[in-house]
Parts: structure tokens; sequence; C-alpha cells
């Protein structure tokens, strides 16, 4: 159950009405953006994740920034935002439990986690793996934008915002009981 439900259109006041206005020329309206535009200046401070996610993009590129994103948000249990990168990752064919990568992307995945459980200390050996194949301006911008997907991660959970119907499908299944195995 939210702590804040989600406002239906026609109940935001007309700010509100704008900002979704404006952002729906460019992206869904999902659970989360309708709690948050409750608040127009919150909606529109996390709403950067966007212009963020479009500079680290040409230097990671799509997966790993998808990678990187659902690292952080699974590491938070953010159900919302893991499940959202879940069904980008199985709709590439790829099995999001069971991800292949080189040691670049590893060690791009290993900031993320690490940014979700410790954001206040981050391991050198940690950064350093992953500061070694990106310039000063280019982690700048990665640890922001797993800055601002902790954040989101945190407003979704303390919100208990509800995930979309459109995601239930990608929802990652509680592990099988002991001796039973999972299948799909």
């Amino acid at each position: 159950m939210p702590r804040i439900a989600p406002l239906d259109y026609a109940e935001m006041p007309p700010e509100a009405q704008a900002a979704h206005d404006e952002h729906l020329q460019t992206a869904r309206i999902t659970n989360m953006k309708r709690t948050l535009l409750h608040s127009v200046p919150a909606f529109q401070a996390l709403m950067t994740w966007y212009p963020l996610r479009d500079t680290v993009q040409p230097f990671l590129g799509e997966r790993l920034t998808t990678l990187f994103a659902h690292a952080v948000s699974s590491e938070t249990d953010c159900l919302i935002c893991s499940t959202f990168f879940r069904r980008i990752l199985i709709d590439w064919g790829e099995d999001p439990d069971q991800l292949a990568m080189d040691e670049r992307e590893a060690a791009v995945v290993a900031l993320g986690r690490a940014l979700a459980v410790t954001p206040h200390r981050m391991p050198d050996d940690v950064y350093d793996r992953v500061a070694a194949h990106f310039s000063d301006e280019q982690m700048v911008a990665l640890v922001a934008f797993g800055a601002l997907m902790v954040a989101t991660n945190v407003v979704n959970n303390a919100l208990q915002v509800p995930l979309d119907d459109y995601l239930q499908p990608y929802r990652r299944q509680p592990a099988a009981a002991e001796g039973v195995v999972a299948h799909g």
C-alpha cells in the first residue's frame, strides 16, 4: 500500500499538470512520477536522471548504463527501479540474474552496488578499478548518475510507490523453496 498515492492527472494542480505534460513528450509517466508530482520541485530534481543518463551513456554504452542502474536498484532493493531495468535486460534476451560481463563491466557494476550499500564511503579498490577506465569528468558524471539512482530508489522505497502494471511480468520472483525448482 503506497504511503502517498500517485496523483491522477485530474487531481494535479496546474503546475504539476504542466510538468506532467512536458515530461510525457519524451518519457512515460509512471507511478513514481505521478507520486513525485505531489511536489513539482521533487519531480524536476529526480527527472535530471535523464540528462545524467544521456551524459554517461556515450562512454558506457546502453547496456552498461542499464547494468549500472540495475545494480544500484537491485542493491537498494527498489522494487520499481530494479524491475524496470530487469524488463529492459529481459527484453534484450538477457537473464538479469546470470549476466555475462567483462572486467570493465564488472567494475562498473561493483561501483553501482557500492554506491547503494555504502554511499558515505567508497572502497578504494572498487573506485580504482572503475577509474582506470574513465576520465575524471566521466567519473564525476558516473558517480552523480549513481547517486541520483540511489535517490530515486530511496523515494520509491520510503513512499512505497506501487509497481506499475506494465512491469508486473518482469518482477523478480522469490527464491524457490528448498527442493523446488522455479521455472520461467
